[in-house]
C-alpha cells in the first residue's frame, strides 16, 4: 500500500506522529522554522530549500513553534491576496490564538492582536478605514515631502560629513524616514530618534518588543489628544476630521500602522538601495551613464530585496486548498514576498534588469497593498538624491563580503553600511546636536508623552490602562 500524499488530510494523519506536540499535525511534523538560527542567517536561502521540497506553498513553524503555511509563489500570494472570502486579514480567526497556544511573552503579539485597523479587516470596515488613510495620504503636497526630506537629509549629513566616514544605516537610513514621518504626522521631530529605537525593537520581535509596542503606542496616544486641541495641516488631524467618524482609538492604530510601516519598509529600502549603488557595478556605470535613473534602481531593489521579506498574515476562512496543500480553516498564511518576487513564473532570468516594472510584491497585493508606497518612494529617492549630491565621491569603506544582515520573520536588514568620502565642512547654520535616543525599553515613556499632551492631561501611561495590560486582562477573562 502506497502512503497518501502529503497533503491529503485524512483523519489519520491529522493526528500528530509520536514525540510530536499536540498542536502540531502530520502535516507540520519536521516543518523548518521561520526563527532562528536557519532563519536568521540566510532567509532567502531557507525560502528556495523549501520551495524545492515542497513546491510554491510549504508548512512552517513561528515563535513558539506555531504552525502556518508559507507561501512563495508569485501566483500563489495573489491568490491569497485577492481573495478575502477563503483568505482574510482578521487576526481574531487563527487557531493558535482562539486555543490560547500563542503565549503572553510570544514576539508575535504585537503583530497578530487584532486592533481597530484597516490591515485587520476586510469588506466594508475596510472600505471605510481604508477611505480615510487614503484621502489622507493624498492631501499631502508632494513637493512639499520633497522639501522636507531633502532638509532632513541635509541635516543627517551636516552632523557626519566632516569626519570623511559614517554608517549610512544608523547615521542616516533609519533616521530619515522617521524625521520625515514624523512631521507629516503632526508630532515633533525630536522624538523620532525613540521611536527609530522602539520601531526597529518591536520589529525584531525581541525580548522587550511588547514594551517597545506601548511606547510608540503611549506616544500616538498623546498625540491624538494633543491634536484635537491643536489641529494643523498633518496626517493626525486629517483622520480625526475625516468625514467617517473615526473614534480616537481607529485613529491611533492608524497611525502606528502607518508610521511603523513607513519606518521599516523605507529604511531598508534605502539602505538596500545604497548598498546598489555603491557595490554593484552595473547598476554605479549605469547610474553614472545616464542610463538607469534613480527611481530605476529603487524598483530594481524592491524587485531583488523587499524592505518586507513576508508578511504575516491572512488567516482561512475556511477548509481549502492553495497549490495542493490542504489549509485548515483558521490556519495562518505568510506571504513570502521575497521569494515571490523571484519566481520564475515571473522573472525566468534572475540576472536581467528590470526598468519600469512595478509588478513585484514588494508593496503585497490586492486590497491591502500598501496605501503608501509613492510616499516611500519619494522620501527614498529624495533622500538618497540629496546624500549623492552633498558626497558624490562616496564609497563603501568594507569589502562588501563583509557586510552583516540581521533577518527576522518580516524583514532582513544590513546591520551597518561603513562608507568614506572627502571630508567636508557642514552647513553654516547646521543643527550638529544629534543627541543619541535612550532604548525603547529604557525610555521614560511618561516623560515623553507628556510633551504631545495638553496642560491638565493626565501625564503619564499610569493614568489610562495600557493597550497590553487591556489586552492581557481580556485574555485572562476569556
Amino acid at each position: 500500500m502506497t502512503n497518501p500524499p502529503e497533503h491529503a488530510r485524512t483523519d489519520s494523519l491529522a493526528t500528530p506522529p509520536p514525540g510530536c506536540p499536540a498542536h502540531i499535525g502530520a502535516s507540520h511534523a519536521g516543518a523548518s522554522r521561520l526563527y532562528g538560527p536557519e532563519a536568521e542567517s540566510d532567509p532567502y536561502g531557507l525560502y528556495e530549500r523549501l520551495r524545492a521540497k515542497h513546491g510554491p506553498v510549504a508548512p512552517v513553524l513561528l515563535s513558539g513553534d506555531l504552525p502556518a503555511w508559507l507561501v512563495l509563489g508569485y501566483r500563489e500570494i495573489l491568490d491569497v491576496t485577492r481573495t478575502p472570502s477563503r483568505f482574510s486579514r482578521d487576526a481574531r480567526l487563527w487557531t493558535e490564538m482562539r486555543e490560547g497556544r500563542v503565549s503572553m511573552d510570544n514576539p508575535l503579539l504585537p503583530i497578530v492582536t487584532w486592533q481597530p485597523m484597516m490591515s485587520f479587516v476586510d469588506g466594508e470596515q475596510h472600505e471605510r478605514w481604508r477611505g480615510a488613510v487614503n484621502d489622507s495620504i493624498a492631501r499631502f503636497d508632494k513637493r512639499g515631502i520633497r522639501r522636507h526630506v531633502t532638509q532632513c537629509a541635509n541635516q543627517l549629513v551636516d552632523r557626519f560629513c566632516a569626519a570623511g566616514n559614517a554608517d549610512l544605516v544608523h547615521q542616516f537610513a533609519e533616521h530619515l524616514p522617521m524625521m520625515a514621518m514624523t512631521q507629516l504626522l503632526g508630532m515633533p521631530e525630536a522624538y523620532s530618534p525613540q521611536l527609530v529605537n522602539a520601531a526597529r525593537d518591536m520589529l525584531r520581535g525581541t525580548e522587550t518588543a511588547i514594551a517597545s509596542n506601548e511606547f510608540v503606542q503611549e506616544t500616538l496616544r498623546r498625540l491624538v489628544a494633543r491634536k484635537h486641541a491643536q489641529p494643523g495641516a498633518d496626517f493626525t488631524s486629517w483622520l480625526l476630521e475625516h468625514p467617517v467618524g473615526l473614534t480616537d482609538e481607529e485613529v491611533q492604530q492608524h497611525l502606528r500602522l502607518v508610521l511603523i510601516a513607513a519606518f521599516e519598509t523605507t529604511a531598508n529600502l534605502i539602505a538596500n538601495t545604497l548598498k546598489m549603488v555603491l557595490t554593484d557595478v552595473r547598476f554605479r556605470a549605469s547610474l553614472a551613464g545616464g542610463h538607469m535613473t534613480l527611481p530605476d534602481a529603487v524598483e530594481q531593489v524592491l524587485w531583488d530585496e523587499p524592505p518586507f521579506v513576508t508578511v504575516l498574515g491572512r488567516w482561512a476562512t475556511q477548509d481549502t486548498e492553495l497549490a495542493g496543500k490542504q489549509i485548515k480553516e483558521g490556519d495562518a498564511l505568510v506571504l513570502g514576498l521575497a521569494s515571490g518576487n523571484v519566481d520564475t513564473v515571473v522573472r525566468p532570468n534572475l540576472d536581467a534588469p528590470i526598468h519600469g516594472n512595478r509588478a513585484h510584491l514588494a508593496f503585497s497585493g490586492g486590497a491591502h497593498e500598501c496605501p503608501g508606497q509613492d510616499v516611500g518612494r519619494a522620501i527614498a529617492g529624495t533622500g538618497i538624491d540629496a546624500l549623492l549630491l552633498r558626497l558624490p565621491d562616496l564609497a563603501l569603506a568594507v569589502e562588501e563580503s563583509g557586510l552583516r544582515y540581521r533577518s527576522s520573520l518580516l524583514s532582513r536588514h544590513l546591520v551597518e553600511l561603513p562608507v568614506k568620502f572627502t571630508a567636508q565642512q557642514p552647513s553654516p547654520d547646521a543643527d550638529l546636536t544629534g543627541g543619541q535616543a535612550p532604548t525603547a525599553a529604557s525610555a521614560d515613556v511618561g516623560q515623553v508623552a507628556s510633551d504631545l499632551s495638553q496642560p491638565g492631561q493626565a501625564q503619564g501611561p499610569a493614568s489610562r490602562a495600557s493597550w497590553w495590560a487591556s489586552f492581557r486582562n481580556w485574555l485572562r477573562g476569556r
